[in-house]
């Protein structure tokens, strides 16, 4: 299978490249800049041009770009360029996806598009909710709709909160709880859904290579936590107490709704299309997937 790949370059698109290549499969990367070898091909998405030939052959499209959400405060601005880095170019790839005749786009949003949904378990029929990060996610699915008119596959990737040993939740995250600073966030009662990096890299290839899986996807682990679990959880992965707690109020105070949206929203999102599927997630618990993100 051929398989471009765009947003090839971060912690999670490194890691698809190399294992759909470990699979077989000839990947040509999706790059911004020149081209600098034989795999990879150039595009422009805010002029909408993809270099001539790039999609020639191709299978499937993965699109994994987008600025990073926790990187700086949600000004105004900030939430702005969140958008112009999804939605555009996902436009960008489902109409060439369309035009070239591509079998499957899979490309990819975030849990964040069920905002604060409660305790309950939530699979992918559950609705949209309500804040900034739904509407973004609501908006970035509803842009591949021109492959889905094109007759493509197309499966949007709703992916937790990615646990790695460098990058994604605990890279900034880790290093406090060594320090035995880390803590709850508010009442702790808010469900995060984790996926360890090996599983988020494993359900995309997984998905490449299933064609009966479409539409949106929860990409997480089987076993969602509550804040507080996975406080606990990992402070004893690195062999720390955790003794303190953030009030709500304070995680508030951040710009734009960033820290209610992104610490207090909760989602115990259940992977309910892939376990169908059958995929095998080599990380089942927290507990398995901290003991390897957590290794030195």
């Amino acid at each position: 299978m051929r398989v471009l790949v765009a947003g090839s370059s971060g912690l999670i698109g490194t890691a698809v490249v190399a294992q759909l290549r470990a699979a077989g499969h000839d990947v040509l990367r999706l790059v911004r800049r020149a081209p600098a070898g034989p795999d990879e091909r150039r595009w422009d998405p805010p002029a909408g041009r993809i270099d001539r030939g790039a999609l020639d052959g191709v299978d499937a499209v993965v699109s994994l770009g987008g600025a990073g959400i926790a990187d700086r405060p949600w000004s105004g601005a900030r939430k702005q360029l969140l958008r112009d880095s999804r939605i555009g170019p996902t436009e960008v790839l489902a109409a060439a996806v369309a035009e070239h005749g591509v079998a499957s786009f899979v490309s990819a949003a975030a849990v964040g598009f069920y905002g604060d949904a409660g305790p309950a378990e939530i699979d992918e029929s559950a609705p949209c909710g309500d804040g900034f990060l739904a509407g973004l996610v609501r908006d970035w699915e509803a842009a591949t709709r021109a492959a889905a008119d094109g007759g493509a596959r197309v499966v949007t990737l709703r992916t937790g909160l990615v646990l790695a040993r460098r990058g994604g939740l605990l890279g900034p995250v880790r290093p406090l709880f060594r320090l035995a600073l880390g803590g709850r966030i508010g009442s702790g009662e808010q469900y995060w859904p984790w996926i360890s990096l090996d599983d988020e890299v494993g359900a995309i290839c997984f998905l490449v290579e299933h064609p009966q899986v479409r539409g949106p996807v929860n990409v997480t682990g089987p076993a969602p936590v509550t804040n507080a679990e996975f406080t606990r959880a990992l402070a004893q992965a690195v062999h720390r107490p955790a003794p303190l707690a953030v009030p709500a109020a304070a995680v508030k105070l951040l710009p734009g709704g960033m820290g209610e949206e992104m610490l207090l929203y909760g989602q115990r999102a259940i992977p309910a299309k892939l376990l169908a599927a059958g995929y095998d997630f080599r990380h089942r618990t927290l507990d398995d997937a901290l003991a390897v993100a957590v290794e030195r």
